[in-house]
C-alpha cells in the first residue's frame, strides 16, 4: 500500500517540522557511540541512519525500494537491504542493537515482527525503539479506530489505533523504566526480550 509514508519528498517535509518541534532529540537517543552492530529497521528515507556514529557498524532496513534510494543518497557508507520485518533476512543472534523509529505503526504483522527482532539480538542486546500509541483516553481511542481506515489509505500503512508498547510487552519484552520517556500518544523506550537483564 503506497501513501505519504512513501513519497519522500512529503514525508521528509513533514518529519522535518516534528524533529524540530521534538521527535529530533529523541531520534538521537536512539543512537549511541560503540553500538557495537546494528540493524536499524523501517530506515524509510534515512533521517535517523544518518544520526549513527560512524564507528557503529549499521545495517538498514526497509519493504520500500523507493525510500531505500533517498535513504542511501542521506547515509551513503551504510548497507541497506530490502525486506520487511516479518521477515528479517539475518541469521539468529547477529545484532548488538534493534532499532525502530516510527515503524511498527506500519508493520502488516507487529507479533512476527518483533519475533523476528528478538531472534536477530545476541544476548544481552536491545530493541530501542520511538512509536506512537494509541491515545489513553476513551475518547481519543475513538477517535483513533474512526479515524484509523482512512489514515491508514493516505498514509500507506500508518495505523494510530494500534498500542505497540503494549505489544512489544506482550511478546516477551520488557521495558527499561530508566530509557522510557512519554509525551501524549508518543513513547520512547528501550526493551530486551525476557530472559536478558535490563540495564
Amino acid at each position: 500500500m503506497r501513501g505519504l509514508e512513501q513519497i519522500p519528498l512529503v514525508y521528509d517535509s513533514l518529519m522535518a517540522v516534528m524533529d524540530r518541534l521534538l521527535l529530533g532529540r529523541w531520534r538521537r537517543s536512539l543512537v549511541q557511540e560503540g553500538d557495537g552492530s546494528v540493524l536499524e529497521v523501517g530506515v524509510g528515507t534515512g533521517r535517523t541512519l544518518a544520526l549513527h556514529s560512524p564507528t557503529t557498524q549499521v545495517v538498514g532496513l526497509d519493504p520500500d525500494r523507493v525510500v531505500l534510494r533517498t535513504a542511501l543518497r542521506r547515509a551513503p557508507g551504510i548497507p541497506l537491504v530490502q525486506a520487511r520485518a516479518e521477515a528479517l533476512p539475518f541469521r539468529e543472534d547477529a545484532f548488538d542493537v534493534v532499532v525502530s523509529s516510527l515503524v511498527f505503526c506500519s508493520v502488516d504483522e507487529p507479533e512476527v515482527g518483533l519475533l523476528e527482532v528478538a531472534r536477530v539480538l545476541r544476548p544481552g542486546g536491545s530493541l530501542r525503539m520511538l512509536e506512537h500509541v494509541r491515545p489513553r483516553s476513551r475518547l481519543g481511542g475513538w477517535l483513533a479506530r474512526c479515524i484509523q481506515p482512512p489514515w491508514t489509505a493516505l498514509t500507506g500503512g500508518c495505523r494510530p489505533d494500534r498500542d505497540t508498547e503494549g505489544t512489544v510487552r506482550s511478546m516477551g519484552f520488557r521495558v527499561d523504566p530508566g530509557t522510557r520517556r512519554s509525551r501524549w500518544i508518543l513513547r520512547r523506550f528501550d526493551a530486551v526480550p525476557e530472559g536478558d537483564d535490563v540495564g
